[in-house]
């Protein structure tokens, strides 16, 4: 059974919270089993009666994280019909997402599909799946042909996921604040572009 779907196992969403907090505070090689399980009262063999691997836990905790940001941006692009109003929306969730500090959306953002090379391969796969939804986004807005999309893909959630490494919430700026503005620097800057272009 994927471990993902038993969360009503009294001691699983515990484990995976755990693992979730080790995983994100000291990196998922550093984190020990008995770390993970020792808060929740289980002995480290016990681990294996859930996940057969370390690594596995690290898939479904990674998992989870990628689920909640995910469950997050569609909820908020949903409603919305203009597509740069769609990706503004999209931004401002996924964002909001990664700068709530949870330990499953540090998970996300900070463990590497290389930090465990047992299972980058569906951590890669977990990423791109979450990232299709950000090339739909892209491909609807009114842009020159000439305007390469997946580098603009690139562009924006490569300064999206950055801003967990130097944002402060100190009330100078909300989340939502910060993925606007940059929407709109880029919105304005495809205009000019086009107008150069006309």
């Amino acid at each position: 059974m994927d471990p993902t779907r038993r969360r009503g196992h009294s001691r699983l969403p515990q484990l995976l919270d755990e693992a979730a907090r080790a995983f994100a505070a000291r990196g998922f090689a550093a984190a020990s089993v008995r770390e993970i399980v020792g808060p929740i009262g289980m002995l480290p063999g016990s681990l294996y009666c859930h996940f057969p691997t370390k690594e596995a836990l690290l898939v479904a905790v990674y998992t989870e994280g990628v689920e909640r940001i995910s469950a997050a941006v569609d909820a908020a692009v949903a409603p919305l019909a203009e597509p740069w109003a769609r990706l503004e929306a999209g931004c401002v969730a996924h964002l909001g997402s990664l700068l709530d500090h949870t330990d499953y959306s540090q998970v996300v953002i900070r463990v590497r599909p290389s930090d465990a090379p047992a299972v980058a391969e569906e951590l890669v796969a977990l990423r791109d799946a979450y990232e299709a939804r950000w090339t739909t986004l892209i491909v609807a807005l009114p842009l020159e042909r000439s305007v390469d999309r997946s580098d603009l893909r690139l562009f924006l959630m490569g300064a999206l996921n950055w801003s967990q490494t130097w944002y402060r919430d100190d009330g100078a700026s909300s989340p939502a604040r910060i993925a606007r503005r940059f929407v709109g620097l880029l919105k304005s800057g495809l205009a000019e572009k086009m107008k150069e272009t006309a």
